[in-house]
């Protein structure tokens, strides 16, 4: 399965393309959609979307994975990444691609074990899962991976196996 993971914001959008197959995982493509600062935010939207629109179309993932909004004490900002995610989400729905939401507390959870886990620790967690020298760049190109290997820990657990073969309902 390759699962394109998404950590979404309007600076910096953070993306992640892993194949998972057999509870083995291999990155394939790391990197980050940028907008500049001060600039004219529906613009900077209009990027995030045609280069998500793009990223999809040149690697066909099986399904997207993205993180949740998780509002911390500037809700400013949350809304930007709101809209921000909002566009990525139409892009994803627009291709036809299955999507999962994952809270940041499930990410960790499922990469490294712990829901509390700090970002350190997630990070050389995913390092090791992937067999990395050291964890890509920026950060948020790193939470993007983290977010895929989310997806593909979760989506093969009994559980969620159960789940598939009832249409969802165990």
């Amino acid at each position: 399965m390759r699962i394109l993971g998404i950590d979404p914001g309007y600076g910096i959008t953070g993306f992640g393309l892993v194949d998972a197959q057999r509870g083995q995982f291999r990155l394939v493509r790391c990197g980050a959609i940028t907008t500049p600062a001060n600039t004219d935010f529906s613009w900077r939207l209009e990027v995030i979307y045609n280069d998500m629109v793009e990223l999809l179309r040149a690697t066909q993932p099986d399904v997207v994975s993205i993180e949740e909004l998780f509002f911390g004490q500037n809700v400013t900002t949350g809304i930007g990444v709101a809209q921000s995610r909002g566009v990525i989400l139409l892009a994803i729905r627009q291709a036809g691609i299955p999507i999962f939401s994952y809270k940041p507390a499930q990410v960790k959870q499922s990469v490294v074990g712990y829901g509390s886990a700090t970002k350190h620790q997630v990070q050389d967690m995913t390092r090791r899962l992937l067999h990395l020298d050291s964890m890509p760049k920026p950060d948020d190109a790193a939470d993007a991976i983290a977010i895929a290997l989310c997806h593909a820990r979760s989506s093969t657990s009994l559980l969620a196996q159960a789940q598939q073969k009832n249409g969802g309902f165990v």
